[in-house]
């Protein structure tokens, strides 16, 4: 990616971020309230953060948390044990085992790390919630997103080849 290319992706994510409602989404309020900054790799990871803020606090709506969603998100993945999955196997062991007794406390998964009813239930309404994150991008033309996805594609790439998950 260029810089030209930097730019424009940083000018589309930032107007995605910036148009959704905040209504709901604590955390999103909080980075809108920010200043946008000018440079624009600063702008894109400002822009990405904000995003990733809006569909995170839908997890905070299900009253779950960031990690907690990402553990239940195994089991509806067919992952189980639910720490070996990709997103969080990298979190320190307590922690993991933390959060995997307190979804098992609250009866959302069993002994195995498999969901009960109830389990399936919550990982469905944080789905539905998060689902709701699409609204900033409705922001966008679909030439627009598409050129949007377009430019980030060489960005992904390259994570994925330096072994980001």
């Amino acid at each position: 990616m260029g810089v030209a290319g930097l730019a424009r992706a940083a000018d589309l994510t930032t107007k995605a971020a910036t148009s959704a409602p905040t209504q709901g989404r604590v955390m999103y309020a909080g980075m809108r309230a920010l200043p946008v900054p000018g440079d624009p790799v600063t702008r894109l990871s400002h822009a990405a953060t904000m995003l990733r803020e809006h569909r995170g606090d839908g997890h905070v709506g299900a009253r779950v948390g960031g990690t907690e969603a990402h553990v239940l998100e195994a089991p509806a993945r067919g992952i189980c044990p639910p720490e070996t999955f990709g997103r969080i196997h990298h979190l320190p062991k307590e922690r993991l085992a933390e959060v995997v007794d307190g979804l098992r406390g609250r009866g959302l998964v069993d002994a195995d790390g498999r969901f009960t009813d109830a389990g399936r239930r919550t990982q469905q309404r944080v789905e539905a919630l998060t689902e709701l994150a699409a609204a900033p991008y409705e922001a966008l033309s679909r030439y627009a997103f598409d050129e949007l996805v377009a430019e980030l594609e060489p960005v992904s790439a390259r994570l994925v080849a330096t072994g980001s998950r």
